[in-house]
């Protein structure tokens, strides 16, 4: 019988790729459900979503907002309002378009996603120690081949951006 996360067939099996990877992901998503616990009650993870894009893209039209995030824009505006509300974000109209809102983190947004992205990568980095030099080079590895298959860019900032999103310098509107 085979140990506790050793795939049972060859390396290069589809399937063992997969049952490793939706492991991983289990990991990760108790990781961010535990970084969010302490403000879970003012926002969901929806929510913070949006939070962190807006951090990473700065002022950002609502449509835009709603197609990096994947909702239509009537669900985009719902939860804005709800960040609103909790003084996370605000909006404004675009001085160049009176029909566009664009939207911004407040002070306490930024500090939301800071302190959430903080507590995250303590504990990625606790995990991460766990394993040898060698492993951890090979993680590395996998990691950017998976990245790169699922066209995600690098997070190759000085200071990473939070959840390793694209570069806040890109076109912003």
């Amino acid at each position: 019988m085979a140990e506790r996360g050793t795939p049972t067939r060859g390396m290069d099996d589809v399937d063992a790729v997969t049952r490793a990877v939706l492991t991983a992901s289990r990991v990760l998503v108790a990781v961010t459900a535990r970084s969010l616990a302490e403000v879970e009650e003012r926002v969901t993870l929806p929510q913070f979503r949006m939070l962190v894009v807006l951090s990473t893209r700065g002022t950002t039209k609502l449509v835009t907002l709603a197609e990096l995030l994947q909702v239509a824009p009537s669900t985009a505006m719902r939860m804005v309002d709800r960040l609103i509300a909790a003084g996370l974000a605000d909006r404004q109209a675009n001085p160049d378009n009176r029909r566009e809102t664009l939207l911004r983190l407040t002070g306490k947004g930024r500090h939301t996603v800071e302190n959430v992205t903080e507590r995250r990568r303590a504990e990625i980095t606790a995990i991460v120690e766990r394993l040898a030099p060698g492993q951890r080079s090979a993680l590395v590895e996998a990691l950017t081949l998976l990245n790169d298959a699922g066209g995600e860019p690098p997070a190759d900032a000085p200071e990473p951006y939070p959840l390793g999103w694209a570069d806040p310098s890109a076109e912003r509107l």
